[in-house]
């Protein structure tokens, strides 16, 4: 009788596992190579650890800072958030569960040919698996005087999406006392930092490009009720204006000088200030992408796995991934897709079909929240509006599903609301416009447990109830570490709990956010 030949089996074996990706060819782990160490860059690691993912990750982290809650930074510069109250993952926490994190490291280049990336040092990394979460990179307007000689910005301007940005901005508030600031964009981030800056003390004023502000996420009607809100809180509005140059201020000096600026609109008029700041937006950070050759269209292209469709080697996640031809510019979906491909790359088979968008701006005495599109759905309209009281909601209805929404001014319905757009609830004919009516006499309202309470990371009430403080919630569940907007909720969740009142916890106090990435 024959023998069986074990050790060409065990040799098939260990090739397809090559094949597969699953091991070194040299015999090691896996190796797992993270560019970005951003909000879906650390969600991705924080599940990889989870679930016991048996390779060995190196995570490469541009900034030289450890990561960060980027969408809390105007908090920061408004002065309700430290600055340790919006990290993340220490360095610490990293080497514990054995990550080779490297910060400061800017990839130059990724070279699938030889399967390794290159620093602007020299260094290669080789890697067998490779994900790209790479984020956005502010969009600058195109604005005369702008930029000089040396390629830096005008030293009165001032971009907005590091924490280096941030405390820069932070430096020239505090230099410059009750001064004047323009804030070049009206969207979420635009919002967000005008009512930071406001309520540091200074002349604020914004300038829109678009017919109205939030144009991509609200309608004319509410915008309207918006920009009075803002008006009647001391912030001058402009919209449908363009920035053209940087010009000498109408009240004399030059723009060369230590004083003031004047920035030019398209309408000819000019805006004398003493800072600048641009919030217009961003785009997918895709440069590294397009020099190893994997498609891009506006973002880096993935299949429902996640998976380059170039290379079955690479994955990209976060703001820098186009899924189903979308890119999310917003911290849920990152974090989705951090979570489905941490799964798979542990060996689930789990496929990302898409993400809902959520998102929510909560500045003092200015609150914004939109599900999905309210601007390009289609369907049916249900609307309440009081521009006196600032208070503007809007569904949009296919077949008694709430397809979208958006609430200006008044949220208090928000979750009930953002319930039954999750479940496609198909509601009565009167419910709808139901539940924009406030109740004659408030009830309290105690949620069930599988209600969801953090959008963000997709926590239910029942789990937030399982949790004995601000700090349980945050390190088991992770809500309240995204975009914040969850964090009264999750406090009253435990006061109910516990019996008695919840306060926050690491610096953190009750403040204003934006769900973008």
């Amino acid at each position: 009788m024959s023998t069986p030949d074990i050790t060409a089996d065990i040799d098939a074996d260990i090739d397809a596992e090559i094949d597969a990706g699953t091991i070194d060819q040299r015999g090691g782990r896996e190796r797992l190579v993270v560019v970005g160490n951003g909000m879906a860059a650390t969600r991705l690691v924080e599940q990889l650890v989870a679930n016991g993912y048996p390779g060995h990750v190196t995570v490469l982290g541009d900034e030289e800072v450890p990561a960060y809650n980027r969408i809390l930074l105007s908090a920061v510069l408004e002065g309700t958030h430290d600055r340790d109250a919006i990290t993340l993952r220490r360095g610490d926490w990293f080497a514990e569960h054995g990550i080779d994190l490297r910060l400061g490291s800017r990839v130059l280049a990724v070279d699938r040919d030889y399967g390794d990336v290159m620093l602007v040092d020299g260094t290669t990394i080789p890697f067998d698996r490779l994900v790209l979460a790479t984020g956005s990179i502010p969009t600058l307007p195109p604005m005369r005087g702008l930029i000089r000689h040396d390629g830096s910005l005008h030293p009165r301007v001032h971009a907005f999406r590091s924490v280096a940005d941030c405390e820069g901005l932070d430096e020239a508030v505090a230099a410059r006392p009750g001064s004047r600031a323009v804030v070049v964009g009206g969207g979420l981030l635009g919002l967000q930092v005008a009512r930071a800056l406001s309520l540091r003390g200074l002349q604020v004023e914004v300038v829109e490009a678009t017919e109205h502000l939030l144009s991509r996420q609200v309608d004319e009607a509410g915008a309207k009720v918006l920009r009075r809100s803002l008006t009647k809180l001391g912030t001058t509005v402009y919209t449908g204006a363009r920035v053209t140059r940087l010009v000498d201020p109408p009240g004399g000096g030059s723009v060369t000088d230590d004083g003031p600026v004047g920035l030019q609109l398209d309408n000819g008029f000019v805006l004398e200030t003493d800072l600048v700041v641009l919030t217009a937006g961003g785009r997918p950070s895709t440069a590294l992408a397009r020099g190893a050759g994997l498609e891009v269209r506006r973002g880096i292209v993935v299949d429902d796995t996640l998976t380059s469709v170039t290379d079955g080697r690479i994955s990209a996640i976060g703001d820098c991934a186009q899924h189903g031809g979308v890119v999310h510019g917003f911290v849920a979906p990152a974090w989705e897709q951090a979570t489905v491909l941490a799964d798979r790359l542990c060996g689930g088979d789990v496929t990302h079909a898409g993400s809902r968008v959520v998102a929510r701006l909560r500045a003092t005495d200015l609150d914004v929240a939109v599900l999905g599109d309210p601007v390009g759905a289609d369907g049916e309209v249900v609307e309440v509006s009081n521009p006196l009281a600032g208070k503007h909601s809007r569904l949009i209805v296919q077949d008694g599903r709430i397809v979208a929404a958006s609430l200006v001014g008044d949220l208090s319905r928000v979750g009930i609301i953002t319930q039954h757009y999750d479940h496609g609830t198909v509601l009565g004919i009167k419910e709808h416009g139901d539940l924009l009516l406030p109740d004659v006499v408030p009830t309290p309202t105690v949620l069930p447990d599988e209600a969801e309470v953090c959008a963000c990371a997709g926590v239910t009430a029942g789990a937030i109830r399982a949790c004995t403080s601000l700090e349980h919630v945050k390190e088991s569940t992770r809500a309240t570490t995204g975009c914040g907007g969850c964090a009264n909720a999750c406090r009253d969740l435990l006061a109910e709990k516990l019996g008695a009142p919840v306060g926050g916890t690491g610096g953190t106090r009750p403040h204003a956010a934006f769900t973008s990435v």
